[in-house]
Formats: structure tokens, sequence, C-alpha cells
């Protein structure tokens, strides 16, 4: 990343010292827009805004390939001079500045700026603006940091049978007689202007999408508007009242939870194609990644979560929108906040009443996983620039911190946390805030003081984890009860106070359930439960019952064998999701065998009620084979998981999400001639199963597999594509293509994605999954000979690409599925001879944790083979 568009946090801070922005004026022709020869379109920009010292220098931000004009307080500027390296120099600056900068910005396909997208179905172009964190200097100029808010008046110049968007709602177009390059007509529409809002939040998008509008008037009274919008070749799939639901049910909750009204004018919901993140909260106008309409059958998880995103993406018109962070340090006042509030919000007010259990599988899961490798940082993290405000958005930033917040909820009291929320929302609305004014609110509400809380919870690294240790006497019942708390390790070794629940639970007429529960503050390295002194030891002893804390937990001896054996009797599913989340970390830090991983998940998976557990125990089951398992056992293990997942495929109800998750499990495992057969069988219809549908994407799934298992060439790909001409149809053929297991297809894919810079942000990561498929046996041959490639050309990448393409292509190929030492000699080898972008080193030594602990666990696998 270039000095001129790596804005450092100190410069942030000058600025905003300096300047107050009132207003932007941005004008935008995309008239041209479906020309596809078309690269840029015309820009222009006024911004008025105030310089607390008159004759003091700034500067403005803009990305563009080329600036026509500028015009600062009445004088031209010549853009040659002033415009260098992403910035537009001011000098001289008045008490009231006025700038014009007319550019031609660019149209991108990396989904950063204004992306644009060609539909392959009826040749329609689609435009959607993404500006989180720093890109909304690539569509106008804009003093691009989130303290410098202001008011934004969009014009946008479009074809005039489009339906454009933006932050505020959508007038009524002007129709113009001038023709652009396709010769129909144009309009043009002009937006009201906006609340004070970050730059980062605007939005505007354009194109022939279908629309479903409605209204929802909250329990306050609130009328908001609503529109939902797809693509029009999605339109068949789209099924608003269900979004709609979710969306009425969030307002009712939020508005009154938060005591405060829906602070904007309307609600539109956009599911936008080729989009980088699950959604964007730009507020009266989120995108969201169209995925999230379902073109064929998906399980109900999928559902819960995109619930979840809805609710997310709501949260933040208080959280983020209303009320932003001062600066990238605080983006978890944003993110963590959302998140929580989402999983708080579908336990309450929607049908996803089991939503905490999926915040412990899925959510947790990945945040104990962020917050295990090297790169782990706190959750309020110093940002020094804005590269490394790209590399912090993660699963601390979300997951953990989330966690964290409920913790914190048990810790201050459910209604006390949200009396402090309501008072930091009226005391802060419309402006910025830093951490401590949130915690000043919430002390005051609950009268605890959480400064030391903050700095163990907030600004420290690294899980806990936490173990019972007791005794027993001759009869069974405890004579001591302790539980033991660890730091993360040597560089982190924070212990934290910890509010949680123990539970003790036992087999009551074949169900193991919950017979006692104590609820306590662990602290320190070691807290004795005098409360459980002379209970009866039970079968199991989980810490963290109701998953009130962050921290990773561990199982005696004794309940490891009554979970080995009963793990499939919890008559809930958040205690049993708890135990699988534990065993799944011992694996990964090498304290489980993958083969007893693998046992443990086998023997009790088939009881699984909770979908969403079940299938992320599938991709579990998989990985701890492919990454964990001794080689020489390796294909043992994959034999078991695809015979148990064709056993339960049989089993499964007809037409039950069980069943679609079975099939989809058997298909990612297959490997043998047999069982591809049945794949070949089940996709050209030879075998039927009761209920089963194979749809599009189930066809896709089955083709894949035949493809990497050699069972499946170019004719057969042509042949699905012919079926789905659609992008997501391109996409998959693209990466069935990239996944035929022969070196010439290796190298034209790796040629697509590194040689060429022409691809789209989901195509590129299409090809990166397909070159990535290759059966276990033929890894060495295909992918071992791009490990020294992937080092010579990465810093290239890195320097050339945007960086969604670079952080895509340097994840997404490093050659983690070669469990090798050779692997990570080759890593060492070249961080210690470069010194690569801050951003770039943590995303390599990230991808190295994962052979790191993959070398470690088979041997603790080997071992146990013996």
């Amino acid at each position: 990343m270039r000095r001129g568009t790596n804005l450092a946090h100190e410069e942030a801070r000058e600025r905003a010292a300096l300047v107050d922005v009132q207003s932007y004026e941005v004008s935008l022709d995309w008239s041209g827009a479906p020309d596809p020869e078309a690269a840029t379109y015309p820009s222009e920009t006024v911004v008025v805004f105030t310089a607390r010292t008159p004759g003091a220098s700034t500067f403005i931000d803009l990305i563009a390939p080329n600036v026509r004009a500028i015009r600062f307080n009445g004088r031209d500027l010549d853009p040659a001079e002033a415009f260098q390296d992403s910035r537009i120099a001011l000098t001289d600056l008045r008490t009231e500045n006025v700038l014009r900068v007319v550019a031609d910005c660019a149209y991108m396909n990396t989904g950063e700026g204004l992306h644009r997208m060609f539909d392959p179905v009826d040749g329609e172009v689609y435009l959607y603006t993404q500006f989180a964190s720093p890109d909304s200097r690539r569509a106008f100029a804009v003093f691009e940091q989130p303290d410098l808010k202001a008011t934004f008046a969009f014009t946008v110049r479009a074809p005039e049978t489009w339906q454009v968007f933006s932050n505020s709602p959508t007038p009524e177009s002007q129709s113009q007689s001038e023709p652009h390059s396709h010769g129909d007509g144009a309009a043009v529409w002009v937006f009201e202007p906006t609340p004070r809002i970050s730059s980062y939040v605007t939005a505007v998008a354009g194109g022939k999408y279908h629309v479903a509008r409605s209204e929802h008037t909250t329990k306050r009274g609130q009328k908001i508007p609503l529109a939902v919008a797809v693509r029009a070749s999605l339109a068949e799939y789209l099924r608003p009242e269900e979004i709609f639901e979710v969306t009425g049910q969030g307002f009712d909750f939020f508005t009154e939870k938060f005591d405060r009204d829906y602070p904007f004018g309307k609600y539109d919901q956009l599911f936008v194609p080729e989009f980088n993140f699950g959604a964007m909260e730009n507020p009266g106008c989120v995108t969201f990644r169209e995925e999230f309409i379902f073109r064929s059958k998906v399980t109900a998880i999928s559902y819960e979560t995109r619930a979840e995103v809805i609710l997310h993406e709501m949260a933040h018109m208080w959280f983020g929108d209303l009320v932003t962070m001062q600066w990238w340090n605080d983006l978890w006042l944003n993110e963590s906040f959302a998140t929580f509030s989402a999983f708080y919000a579908q336990v309450a007010s929607t049908r996803f009443k089991d939503a905490w259990t999926t915040f412990a599988n899925a959510n947790k899961t990945r945040g104990y996983r962020q917050d295990q490798l090297p790169s782990t940082h706190p959750i309020v993290a110093e940002i020094r620039n804005l590269e490394d405000v790209k590399g912090n958005i993660d699963d601390i930033t979300y997951a953990k911190g989330a966690s964290v917040l409920k913790q914190l909820v048990a810790w201050v009291g459910d209604e006390q946390f949200f009396e402090g929320l309501r008072r930091y929302f009226e005391r802060h609305a419309w402006g910025n805030t830093t951490l401590a004014d949130l915690l000043a609110a919430l002390e005051e509400s609950s009268g605890r003081d959480l400064r030391a809380w903050s700095e163990l919870w907030l600004e420290t690294a690294g899980p806990n984890t936490l173990r019972p240790v007791y005794e027993v006497d001759d009869a069974g019942n405890f004579t001591s009860f302790a539980v033991e708390q660890e730091g993360f390790s040597e560089q982190f070794p924070t212990l934290r106070p910890h509010r949680l629940a123990i539970g003790l639970y036992n087999m009551v007429e074949g169900a193991l359930v919950r017979t006692d529960r104590v609820e306590l503050d662990v602290t320190g390295a070691r807290t004795d439960v005098a409360d459980l002194v002379g209970k009866a030891r039970p079968a199991l002893v989980l810490l963290n019952d109701d998953d009130l804390t962050f921290a990773k937990i561990r199982l005696d001896e004794h309940s490891m064998a009554t979970l080995a054996e009963h793990v499939g009797d919890f008559a809930e599913s958040l205690p049993r999701t708890l135990c699988w989340g534990a065993a799944w970390d011992m694996l990964r830090n090498a304290e489980l065998a993958a083969r007893d991983y693998l046992k443990l998940v086998l023997s009790g998976i088939g009881r699984e009620s909770d979908i969403g557990v079940a299938q992320l125990l599938q991709r579990q089951a998989k990985s701890a084979v492919e990454l964990f398992a001794d080689p020489a056992w390796r294909p043992t293990g994959q034999a078991l998981v695809a015979d148990a997942s064709w056993e339960h495929l049989k089993a499964a109800e007809p037409g039950s999400d069980f069943q679609l998750a079975w099939v989809r499990s058997f298909a990612e495992n297959a490997a043998t001639d047999e069982q591809l057969a049945s794949i070949a069988a089940l996709l050209e219809g030879s075998i039927v199963l009761d209920g089963l549908t194979v749809d599009t994407e189930l066809r896709w799934t089955l083709l894949m597999a035949l493809v990497v298992g050699g069972k499946a060439d170019v004719p057969e790909i042509e042949a699905e594509l012919e079926r789905d001409k659609t992008a997501t149809g391109e996409r998959y053929a693209l990466r069935s293509r990239a996944a035929r297991p022969t070196a010439e297809a290796k190298a034209e894919a790796w040629a697509s994605v590194v040689d060429g810079d022409t691809l789209a942000n989901h195509t590129v990561a299409s090809v990166i999954a397909g070159f990535q498929s290759v059966p276990a046996d033929k890894r060495e041959e295909l992918l071992k000979p791009y490990l020294a490639t992937y080092f010579t050309v990465l810093e290239g990448i890195w320097e050339s690409r945007t960086h969604e393409i670079a952080a895509q292509i340097a994840t997404g190929l490093y050659p983690a599925s070669a469990i090798e030492q050779a692997t990570l000699d080759a890593t060492d080898a070249w961080l210690a001879a470069r010194q690569p972008a801050p951003a770039l080193r943590r995303l390599v030594i990230e991808a190295a944790d994962t052979v790191t602990r993959g070398l470690q666990a088979q041997a603790v696998d080997r071992a146990a083979g013996c």
C-alpha cells in the first residue's frame, strides 16, 4: 500500500484537529456503465469545511485514474501539481472553505469502491459501492476517516430504466433526452442530504434491480419504509416476506431495547453480486452478499445465519452509524456490539431460539482459533494506519469481542448493561466515541468499576484455559473442588476474572441432563468452589455451562470417559456444543489424537439434533483427517468419514436438512472408485433417494467430487454450465476446471490468478478453491512444485493488486495442505530474507500456523496408532 493511501493515525489526528466538515455534494455519472469498454465514470465533489487555523495546510483523499479540475476557495489548482499519491494538497486554508474536484474514477471488479458486474443471464450491468474501511475515496474526493462526519448529498446520472439507491430515500428520477453509449435515455436522481455520518458508510447502487417493498410500524409507532432488491435474474428466488419478517422483528426489538427510534429515513436491503463480506451497514441502504438469496435447497442454519446477519447490520444503525468510533482502534465498538446484539435479538424476538448454540458453535470456535494464532491481538488493538485496519477485521474483533460482551453482561447484569447503552446513545448520538465513553456509561448504570475489567479483557490477548480439579471420597462425593486457570502463553500470561457456571450432568432416563448448577466468579490461578464440596460427583462436570465467558475449557478424565460414551445423549444442544468445542480445541492443540477425535464425532454425530452443529462437525471431521491425522492412517480416516456419511445419508429422514447435509458430506469425502460411482449415480439419477432433490447447487457439488476424483473432465463441466448459465454457474465451472487433478489444470489455474489481473474477486476465490482441491495421494505431485513459486511472486502480488485480491492470493495459495517441515522452512527463509508489509507478514504467519499445528497433531496421532 503506497504511503498516500495508507493514512496514519497521527495524520488523521492532526487533520481532525484542524478541520470540521459540513457537507459533501457528490455527482456521479454512470450513464456509460453498460459499455464494457468504459473503464471510468465522471465524479464531481463539492466539499464545504472549516479550518481552526487559517493559513494552515492539509489534504483530501482521492484514488482516481485522472483528475480533470480542482477549484479551491475560488482559485483553480493544477491537478498535476496538487494531486499526488492519491492525495490533493490544500494550502492556505481559510476559516470557511469550499473545494470542488472533478475526476474520472474507476469501475472496479474487486468488491472495493464502485463494483461493476455484468450479468451473463441477461447482459444487464449492476453497480454498488463498498467503502469500508477506506474506499469511499475511490468514488469521490473525501476526508477519509471516521471522525470527520458530514452530510452527503448524492446526485446520480444513469440509464432511465434503472433502479438507483442511496442512504436517503430514492427520489423520482428526472428523465433526460441525452443518450448514453447504448442509445437509451438517461435520467438523474437527486438524493436529499443524509444526516451527519462517516464517509465509509455512505452508499450508492444502480441497475435493473428487482425490488419488493413494504413498511413496518414499530411498537413505538414509527413507520419505516422497507425495500429488498436483487438482480433481475434472481427475482424468482427472492422470498421477500421471510426477510421482511426478520427485519420487522429486529426493529421492534432494537427500538424498544435501546429506547430510541430508528435514526434514518428508510431501510433498503440490497443483495448484491460478488460482495466481499457478509454485509455492510450503510444506513438506510444495507448491502448483503447475494448468496443469501438461495437458488436451491439449503439447511435451516442458512436461514438462521441470514437472520443473524440481517440483525447484525440493523444493530449497526445505532452502533457504528448513529454513534461511530473515533478511530479504528475501537472498531470493536461497532462489530462486537453488532454481533452480540444480533444473537441476543434472535433469541429474544425471532423463531431462532437456539441461536446461542450457534454462537458457541460457529462464532466462538472461530474466535478461539483466531486468538491462538501467532498474530493474536487485543480486542482494542493499536491501529497505526489503514493497512492495520484491514488486517484487524477478524474474528477477534467480531467473535471474541462479542463473546467478551456476553461475559460483560453476566458481570454487570442484563438490565444494567442495556441501561448503559441507552445512556451512551443519548449522550453521543451523531458523534464519535472511544472506549472510555462506553465504559463511563456502563459504570454509571452498573455501579461497577470497569477500568480493571477492560484492561484484562479488552486490552490483552490470548484465551485462558479453565480446568476442573477435584478429589472424591469412597462414596463418590467431592471432598474438594477448584477451577484452575492458565494463561495462554509466556507472552500472554493474563489471568482474567470470569463470571461462569459449572454444570453437573447425569444420565436420567437415557438422557444426559443437568442435575445441578453453581454460578460464581473465577479469578486468579485457582478458585475453590465450596458449594460443590459434599455433592456427589456427576457423570460429567462442565465448566462454563451456559457459555457465559470466553475461555477454553477442559474436561476431567472421568467426564471425558462419559463424553466418549454419551456425547449424543445430551438433552440440550448448548452443553453438547460446548463439549464438541472442547474436543476440537484439544485436537488442534495436539492434546487429542485425530483418530480419537474422529471416533468421538462418528459415535455421536448421528444423534446431533442441531443441523448447524452437525454441519460444522462434518467439516471438522474432514479437517481432522486431512490436516491432523498421521498420513499413513489418513486413507483409513477418510474412508471412515465417507462410509459413515453414506450410511447416515441412507438413514436420514427423506427431505430433511440432515439428508442434504449428509449427501454433501459424502461428496466431499468420497475417494474410492465405489464411492465415486455412487456420486455419479446420484448425479445422473440412477440412484434416487426418497426426498432428495438433486438441484442446481447439489449437482455442482456432486460434479466437483467427480472432477477431483478424476472421474469427470471438461466435457462434463461444460455440459453442467450449459444447464446453469449464470454468474454462479460460471464460477462453479471455473472452480471445477481448476480442480482437475492434472499438472496442466493446476498450471492454467495458477496463471489465471497470479499472472493475470483481470478476474473479479469472486472468480479469483473460485479458481483458488479449485486449485487447492487435490486428492491426498496427489498433493505432492500437483501442489509441491508451487511452494517455491509462491514465495517468489508473493511480494509482487501484494504491491500490484488491491488489498482484497492480494489477501485472497496470499492466503488462498499458501501451501497449507502440505503439512511438512519443508513448508515451514520455506516460510521462515522468506520471512528472514525479506521485510514484507506488516499485513502481508501477518497473513503468511497465520497460514503457517496451520502447518505447525498439523505437524504437532500428526505426531500425537502417530503415537496413538502405535
